[in-house]
Formats: structure tokens, C-alpha cells, sequence
């Protein structure tokens, strides 16, 4: 899968209310389920007396279609992440989590309303919200003589790819830490082959950037 799609462009939140009760919804860029918990984990820690916190996330990964997860978090089933997902659709975003923590007013809210309330939430934090554009990217770890560096940094780039780290710990060898798009990934590798002459092992990562 080689297309483009939206993602968020940076972390955007906003608050409603409705029947005094608060809906703070954080919208935050996650390339994968790592970062997609650590934005939950960091809702969690800035608002702990908050009695629910509900999300979805929708996830590109390596597959043709998007990964969706989402969670209820102790309101009644099918009244909190399914309705920030229908937003998060509804934006035709990827790559993200919505978070949507909620302070109780007092006042119940009913199974319609609060999927009103909490899809509301969802669409308010996207709405407007800075976008741009993202390839999906593979991982090569390429491991090949240190004489080699320069040309194959030449190659990772003449394919849209970007050395993301280096490791120089093996005399005369080094390794580089490769993203690029998925569309390139097989044509890179096979250049990379023919440049070390035998001479690289390279590994396809299960990372998606």
C-alpha cells in the first residue's frame, strides 16, 4: 500500500459540555499503537480525577486498510469509542488517536446522549484541524562495509529514503537504520545488494513509519 493519506499535522485539543458535564478531547498524531498508548497514558496522568477517559485510534500500519481500535473505558458499550471513531471517519484522518476525558456533571446523559456527546467532542477537536500528508514507509536495517556508507546514504535518498539512525560499533562496518517509502522498499534493497557485491545483510523491520 503506496497511496498517500491525511494524518494530523500536530496535537489539537477543545472542550464542550453538555448538561454540565465536561468533554475535553485531545487529538494527537500516532504512527502506531506505541505512540497511540503513550498519548493515552499522558491524558490519563494530566487528568486523573477525570472519570472516564474514552479514545479511538485509527492506525495505517502495512496492510491496504487502516487498523481502527477504540474503547469505552466504563461508559455503557457502544456509547463512547465508537462515536469518536465515526468522527474520526467522518475527517478521513489516519495515524491518530482521539482521546475524549470526561469530568461527570451530575446529570445522566442517557445511552443516545452520550454518544451524541462524545461523538460531538470527537468532531469539535478535528474540525479545522492542521493537516498533512503521509506515505506509508518500511524499515530496512542494512548492514554493509563502512567504505560503503557515503554511496549507499546516496542511494537511501535517490529513493525518497532517510538514514533515521547509524551504529559504526563493528570494525569496518556499519549500520544504518533506513525509512522508505513502501513502494520503494524492494527496488532500494536490490540496489543496495548490488552496491555491497554480496557483502550486506539487510532485514526488513516490522516498523511502519
Amino acid at each position: 500500500m503506496s497511496a498517500s493519506f491525511q494524518t494530523l499535522a500536530q496535537e489539537r485539543r477543545a472542550e464542550t459540555r453538555e448538561r454540565r458535564s465536561r468533554f475535553i478531547a485531545t487529538a494527537t498524531p500516532a504512527r502506531d499503537d506505541r505512540e497511540a498508548r503513550t498519548a493515552l497514558d499522558r491524558a490519563r496522568h494530566e487528568f486523573p480525577d477525570a472519570s472516564h477517559h474514552c479514545w479511538a485510534s485509527v492506525i495505517q500500519g502495512r496492510d491496504s486498510d487502516p487498523r481502527e481500535r477504540w474503547h469505552d473505558a466504563g461508559e455503557p458499550r457502544g456509547t463512547a469509542g465508537e462515536p469518536i471513531l465515526q468522527a474520526i471517519r467522518g475527517a478521513d484522518l489516519r495515524d491518530l488517536i482521539v482521546i475524549v476525558t470526561r469530568y461527570f456533571g451530575g446529570t445522566k446523559l442517557g445511552k443516545g446522549g452520550l454518544a451524541r456527546a462524545y461523538r460531538a467532542a470527537a468532531a469539535r477537536v478535528l474540525e479545522g484541524a492542521p493537516r498533512r500528508a503521509s506515505i506509508p514507509c518500511g524499515v530496512l536495517l542494512v548492514d554493509l562495509p563502512l567504505p560503503l556508507d557515503g554511496e549507499a546514504r546516496h542511494l537511501v535518498a535517490r529513493h525518497a529514503g532517510r538514514v533515521e539512525s547509524s551504529d559504526y560499533g563493528e570494525a569496518g562496518r556499519c549500520v544504518l537504520r533506513v525509512s522508505v517509502p513502501r513502494e520503494s522498499l524492494r527496488a532500494l534493497e536490490g540496489d543496495l545488494r548490488a552496491l555491497a557485491r554480496g557483502g550486506a545483510r539487510i532485514e526488513e523491520s516490522d516498523e511502519t513509519i
